[in-house]
């Protein structure tokens, strides 16, 4: 070692091992001692925090020297951070269950972009196009731990959160847990509309037949090096972790299977799904045993799964005998056959096969049916009930509440049920003295418990009674029961037994809440609260569930009622209203929305306009939902009524944004040109943007035949969306004034944000309409200075050539609305040719050339029957055409490359021979020498395959040439 070594290395040790609480990953950054922190037996700070803080400290913003806001700036000290954060998450193997319980869903998106990122996954691209197959191994894991953690994610979402104790306000933490919330959403709602794609690539995963690698700390450094030293390594088969295929399915099956099981609460036909997909998961576990390091499969829960799924689909192949209690339950409650589930309730009391809480779950259903008018279930209550409670004593639990409320005032019919339910659940030659002793102790307190002496007598001479208890208890119990005189039933006893207890006043409550949450049914809503309030005057029963929200414009002039009872009715039936409309339960919401209106017009005429709004909006989604939906016009009645909307002028009126929204695009939808160009009033163009983007778009829409100077309105309404699409930097000073914070921020100065056009332009349908949205946004994107390969669109010409600051255009922004409304005009119209050929050329422009070719195809399918016509000039132009020979070039498919180089209106024969000069090509080559017809490219053809000396393709070509001739001369 040489004395420099040597030196360094007393330096190295000589310093302290634990770095300040306050600077320890500055100090892990700099010293590069990440590895052996997390190698400590409790390493503080823990690997969970290291991430956190790493990421925090990468994404901070910069300022520069004019004190300007800077997105983080891409240096080397942030590439670390994200690296040594990667690395973190490494050391703990892309354990997706610590890494979710311990980040927030922010954090751990940033973490898995950057593993995509670093991956080698195209940023843009949607990984439902990627063929798995053929990336390299690390590739493919980063896709499926980005995947599997965002359907793992939505699942999760949809469980009931319950809410913490709020602790002392503290502005600051609270409007960091509102800006985490409301940034978790956002992620949520991405996340939501990309699940199908993320289904499909969890389904594309399950076909792969080989072993994948995820990146470890060790490639993790060999990525952040230079790409010269890398020699390949990480993208070859064994870098990495190794993941077995079995390890990865069974991973990928149990999370789709929770995916598929919670679609199935809206669509029963999923839980086929479900089943298949847990099912499988069970059999790989098999399959794997102990072996398994990396597949962590909560066993218990996927039981739970199999069991849900076993009731909720019953194998096709099973009989009445082979079916589960489970199933046989589920089936019976479905069918309205409910003495059935008494008789299976009582044979389980001999087995103890149904978990307790499985038979409390059907008795609280049942209770529901008869709370909401099935009076015809109270018998059955009571007798399930009994069945249960029975079960609870033989277990040694003690007697439930509900089945004391139900034997308050018993009868012979009672009675007798319980004996026999007593008589049935118990083997008295096979049964232990445990279940004997609580069985006689049962009877005994039930007879204490009643003051009619022939009930008591129904029992103490009933043949398991006698069976249970001795001569002598049963005389003293009798006597005991005869001594009782009417004087000491009319006083209060001295010693009152536990079971003549009546159910307390909070529980009572609690049934009622119950109920309140359940029922869709206003004046039961009404009678409820009015029980409620009667019990106490403290509580507010809008707060008992965190489900029911209303939007702010309105919740301050609700709670601001004074009287207690209307406050809850009014925001109750509204909750109740807006979401039996958002989940497309209309009658319903009609209802919840004509008691409410009904009630405030008696006290409130702002909230009487309030309900109106809302049910012109509930009328509209009603339309569109229905008879919309095959063409048919909305009645005029309705069209009157978004017009006296959009004309309102009432001073105070809350308003809520997305009934403006819903009003113009209802009326751009449906045509109504006229009104929106030349009869809406122009106080609204000044003060509604909605209304001012809806009268741009009709009179585009309408001036669109003429030459184009008459197109005004069309430079206005460009004007209008590069505003939107302009980005403006803002800074905050602090008291000792330095910048604190710099942000490049959508510019305040468009009548509207971009993420509020997207979601305006996502409710039309009317296809002229989104054609010029589309062909403006195209124009937009391809005004880029760095533009390489244009995308094309109709109408593309009536929007300006320039614009005169780029710098101020988020151009990044107006590329992902550009795929994105691309892919909603393709879910209105699958089959519009030109929305084909705009999505082709993205794919293009990516580099992604199977995918473009993919979509050219369709273009020239679908206007043409499937090619059984000739496709039209103006959708396979020469520039079309140009690009489909490149996806094919790229995509080693040379033959075809000459046969499309003929449908240029100037065959191109340099890059045609160029192409069949390739020897290895991955089309079918000589097969599809049919398609040329070309006599000179035939030629060459004979020509090329006699100078390889390939006889048979030579033979081939030259036939085809020779047929080619004789079809010229006839």
């Amino acid at each position: 070692m040489s004395a420099e070594a040597a030196d360094r290395e007393a330096a190295t040790s000589s310093r302290p091992c634990t770095p300040p609480q306050t600077c320890w990953f500055e100090f892990l950054l700099e010293e590069s001692l990440l590895e052996k922190h997390l190698r400590k037996p409790c390493p503080d700070p823990a690997p969970v925090q290291l991430i956190v803080q790493f990421l925090e400290q990468a994404s901070k913003p910069s300022v520069n020297e004019q004190n300007q806001v800077q997105p983080p700036p891409d240096n080397k000290r942030n590439r670390i951070l994200k690296l040594l954060a990667l690395k973190v998450a490494a050391h703990l193997k892309w354990d997706l269950d610590i890494l979710e319980k311990s980040l927030s869903v922010p954090v751990l998106n940033m973490l898995l972009n950057e593993l995509l990122c670093i991956s080698k996954v195209p940023p843009g691209t949607k990984h439902v196009d990627m063929d798995l197959a053929t990336l390299p191994p690390t590739t493919a894991m980063a896709i499926l731990l980005y995947n599997r953690w965002a359907i793992r994610t939505i699942v999760q979402s949809s469980f009931p959160v319950k809410q913490a104790k709020p602790g002392p306000p503290q502005l600051s933490v609270m409007n960091q847990m509102q800006q985490e919330k409301e940034l978790t959403e956002n992620i949520l709602k991405v996340l939501k509309e990309q699940a199908s794609d993320s289904i499909l690539v969890l389904e594309a995963a399950l076909k792969l037949d080989k072993d994948l690698y995820v990146h470890t700390m060790r490639t993790l450094d060999l990525l952040a090096m230079e790409p010269g030293m890398v020699n390949g390594e990480t993208e070859s088969s064994t870098a990495g972790l190794k993941i077995r295929t079995e390890e990865m399915q069974c991973q990928v099956c149990y999370d789709l299977g929770a995916a598929y099981f919670q679609q199935g609460s809206t669509n029963a036909a999923v839980y086929e799904n479900a089943r298949e997909k847990f099912f499988r998961t069970k059999e790989l576990i098999t399959e794997i045993g102990s072996l398994s390091l990396h597949c962590t499969i909560d066993e218990k829960r996927l039981a739970g799964y199999c069991q849900a799924c076993d009731v909720l689909v019953p194998s096709s192949d099973s009989t009445s005998q082979q079916l589960t209690p489970y199933s046989q339950v589920h089936i019976c409650l479905r069918s309205g056959n409910y003495q059935d589930v008494v008789k299976i309730f009582i044979e389980d009391n001999l087995t103890f096969s149904l978990p307790v809480q499985f038979r409390q779950s059907v008795l609280r259903e049942l209770f529901q049916k008869a709370q909401q008018g099935n009076e015809a279930l109270d018998e059955i209550c009571f007798k399930v009930c009994a069945c249960n409670t029975v079960r609870d004593i033989l277990e040694g639990r003690t007697i439930s509440v509900q089945f004391n409320q139900l034997f308050l005032r018993p009868n012979k019919e009672k009675i007798d049920f319980l004996l026999e339910v007593c008589s049935r659940s118990i083997n008295l030659e096979k049964a232990s003295d445990s279940l004997k002793g609580n069985m006689a102790a049962f009877l005994k307190n039930v007879c204490l418990g009643l003051e009619d002496l022939q009930y008591v007598f129904m029992i103490s001479s009933h043949e398991l009674f006698i069976t249970l208890l001795k001569d002598e208890e049963r005389k003293l119990l009798v006597d005991q029961m005869r001594k009782r005189s009417p004087r000491v039933n009319l006083c209060i006893k001295p010693v009152t037994s536990f079971y003549d207890i009546p159910a307390s006043a909070s529980v009572n409550i609690g049934q009622l809440e119950h109920q309140l949450i359940l029922s869709v049914d206003p004046w039961r809503i009404r009678q409820i609260l009015i029980e409620l309030h009667g019990m106490t005057s403290e509580r507010q029963f809008w707060t008992v569930s965190n489900k029911w929200e209303v939007p702010s414009v309105y919740s301050g002039v609700i709670l601001g009622i004074k009287d207690n009872l209307t406050r809850d009715l009014v925001y109750i039936l509204l909750a109740k209203g807006l979401h039996c409309s958002t989940v497309k339960d209309f009658s319903h919401a009609k209802q919840l929305f004509a008691a409410c209106l009904e009630l405030v017009t008696e006290f409130s005429p702002k909230l009487r306009q309030v309900m109106l709004n809302e049910m012109l909006l509930l009328d509209i989604h009603t339309h569109e939902a229905g008879t919309g939906q095959s063409g048919e016009r909305p009645p005029s009645d309705l069209i009157s009524r978004v017009r006296g909307y959009l004309e309102m002028r009432l001073p105070d009126i809350p308003l809520r944004q997305v009934i403006a929204e819903e009003c113009v695009a209802f009326m751009l939808n449906w045509r109504e040109n006229e009104y929106l160009t030349l009869q809406v009033p122009a106080f609204l163009l000044q003060s509604n943007p909605y209304v001012k983007l809806g009268q741009l778009l009709a009179a585009t829409c309408k001036e669109l035949p003429g030459p184009k100077e008459s197109r005004r309105t069309a430079k206005d309404l460009w004007e209008v969306v590069v505003q939107i699409c302009s980005v403006s930097s803002q800074h905050k000073r602090g008291n000792d004034g330095r910048v604190s914070l710099i942000k490049q921020r959508e510019s305040t100065l468009g009548i509207m944000y971009r993420s509020e056009l997207l979601s305006f332009i996502k409710k039309l349908r009317e296809p002229l309409v989104l054609t010029i949205i589309l062909s403006l946004f195209v124009k937009l994107h391809n005004v880029r200075e760095d533009i390489v390969n244009d995308i094309t669109a109709e109408h593309i010409s009536i929007w300006p050539s320039s614009i005169p600051n780029l710098q101020s255009v988020d151009f990044e922004a107006v590329a992902i609305t550009v795929k994105e409304l691309v892919r909603y005009a393709l879910s209105i119209s699958p089959n519009n040719h030109s929305w084909l050929i705009i999505q082709a050329d993205i794919y293009f422009a990516t580099n992604q050339y199977s995918a473009a070719l993919h979509y050219y195809l369709q273009a020239g399918a679908v206007c043409s029957d499937f090619f059984n016509k000739a496709v039209p000039p103006d959708v396979y132009t020469d520039q079309v055409i140009k690009r489909m020979i490149k996806c094919c070039s790229l995509l080693n498919c040379h033959t075809q490359v000459a046969i499309l180089c003929q449908f240029l209106r100037e065959i191109d024969y340099k890059t045609a021979f160029k192409s069949l000069q390739e020897q290895n090509s991955h089309d079918a080559m000589d097969s599809y020498y049919d398609y040329i017809w070309d006599v000179t490219i035939l030629e060459y053809l004979t020509y090329l395959h006699h100078k390889r000396g390939e006889t048979d393709k030579r033979q081939i070509a030259r036939e085809t040439e020779h047929e080619r001739g004789r079809s010229r001369e006839r």
